[in-house]
């Protein structure tokens, strides 16, 4: 899989803002989690290749993705996937990290293939569709060593993308600290539209602190166990003032715990698991974006600089030769086109 796919940066145009969700006008950039959409595509497309193999990852990924902007009408599209090794950063800092999850494997009742052979399929469609997409006029970031959601929370922030509406495609909740006034994040297996109003609404916990409340609660698909009977709705429950934009440290929190006029065990848990909360707030947050300068530049220049043209007659003949190509792909087509036009 080649490292960095980088595209042409775009010119501004100031008659070519859209209406966004929730009202308001401006640009918009699609950034979106691929492993998180590529699994989600490959265990449930049952779609098989001209020759027989699975190729359900692939096309069900570009299906997802052309509905995506569809309805979306972005002006950029960033596409961030993990890196080769994971994040190496987070693993010094916890050798279990992301330890005992299960292999993903395909939705059948029926299965063609043995399971060493679906992990070669896995592997060759993940390539495939990183081939696909290096035909279109996308920002294809993979790093080694590097997580998507460290190159997301970098891309977010940009200065480049400042009054642009940031639509982060992920079911992943890590994302819910990244919300703000041009931020949102979009969870297709949820089909919600989560922004920093709902968040709060939902969660009774700000943005700026949700990275904090995780910590407290922990996360199970990260293998990062948080504090026994202390999830977030006790948190809600229990430490409303999160609900606020100041961002608390933990220090505060437990510092309130501390000295709260209560008898409830989660005030008492919270002081005591301390070291706990400290080590997975280190491996959760993305305020911070793990990523070297390097790394950092690498992100930069393929956002801003870099060229990728929309090679479409190439693109065609590997969907010809997969199996795919008499579907509808009009809508993916019309809107890369007008993507690579606007970046002239």
């Amino acid at each position: 899989i080649a490292h960095i796919t980088t595209v042409r940066k775009p010119t501004l145009q100031p008659g070519r803002h859209k209406r966004l969700i929730g009202g308001g006008q401006m640009k918009r950039v699609l950034i979106v989690d691929a492993l998180n959409m590529y699994f989600r595509a490959y265990i449930v497309d049952p779609s098989l290749s001209s020759n027989g193999q699975p190729i359900g990852g692939v096309m069900g990924f570009l299906k997802i993705l052309q509905k995506q902007i569809r309805d979306s009408k972005p002006d950029r599209i960033v596409i961030a996937w993990d890196g080769p090794g994971g994040s190496r950063k987070r693993k010094q800092m916890d050798k279990n990290y992301k330890a005992g999850r299960k292999p993903i494997r395909l939705n059948r009742s029926i299965r063609n293939l043995s399971e060493s052979e679906e992990i070669d399929n896995k592997i060759w469609q993940q390539t495939r569709l990183v081939e696909y997409l290096n035909q279109m006029p996308v920002s294809q970031l993979l790093l080694p060593d590097i997580e998507a959601d460290d190159v997301i929370a970098y891309a977010t922030n940009l200065p480049y993308f400042d009054g642009w509406q940031k639509v982060i495609v992920s079911s992943d909740k890590d994302f819910f600290q990244l919300c703000d006034d041009e931020t949102v994040v979009y969870r297709p297996i949820q089909k919600q539209v989560m922004n920093k109003k709902r968040i709060i609404e939902d969660f009774n916990i700000h943005p700026n602190n949700m990275a904090l409340a995780r910590a407290i609660a922990g996360d199970v698909s990260d293998n990062l166990p948080g504090i026994k009977g202390v999830g977030l709705p006790t948190i809600k429950k229990r430490l409303p003032f999160l609900c606020e934009e100041k961002s608390y440290t933990i220090d505060e929190v437990v510092d309130f715990c501390d000295n709260i006029d209560s008898n409830l065990k989660v005030y008492s848990s919270i002081i005591e698991n301390e070291d706990v909360i400290e080590h997975n707030y280190k491996m959760m947050q993305l305020y911070s974006p793990a990523l070297s300068y390097n790394a950092k530049q690498q992100v930069k220049f393929a956002i801003e600089e870099a060229d990728q043209l929309f090679s479409l007659t190439e693109m065609k003949k590997m969907m010809i030769k997969d199996g795919f190509g008499t579907w509808d792909w009009s809508d993916l087509i019309q809107i890369m086109r007008r993507i690579t036009v606007e970046k002239d």
